[in-house]
């Protein structure tokens, strides 16, 4: 009976791993659709006075030289590359979890194999 109490702890344990995984990569979706939100809608420019920029994929960005030098490119990369540890993490926990899961399972299984074979 050891046995299964022990079985039923590393499945809860690899859930857990599993949860985790997913919340990180939750994290780093946010991330994505934050930068997403950035490149996507227009802003104002650095002193604050002019006419707002349009979204930085547009083409009349490209033309209009004030909002090109305004906009924060290294605090977007920022927040770019800060997502890739989080999916990195995430997807290192969760492809853990789901393979330990997926052993329990399978040890069951070849467990009540046995069993019934003998």
């Amino acid at each position: 009976m050891r046995s299964l109490v022990y079985d039923n702890e590393f499945r809860a344990k690899a859930r857990r791993t599993q949860g985790w995984g997913l919340g990180l990569f939750t994290i780093a979706a946010l991330l994505w659709v934050w930068f997403g939100v950035l490149l996507l809608t227009p802003y104002e420019d650095a002193d604050g006075g002019g006419s707002p920029c349009p979204a930085l994929l547009t083409s009349d960005y490209v033309h209009d030289k004030e909002c090109v030098e305004s906009r924060d490119w290294p605090g977007m990369l920022a927040l770019l590359g800060g997502s890739v540890p989080f999916a990195v993490v995430g997807g290192a926990l969760y492809t853990s979890g789901s393979v330990s899961h997926r052993m329990a399972e399978h040890l069951a299984e070849v467990t009540r194999l046995d069993r019934t074979s003998v």
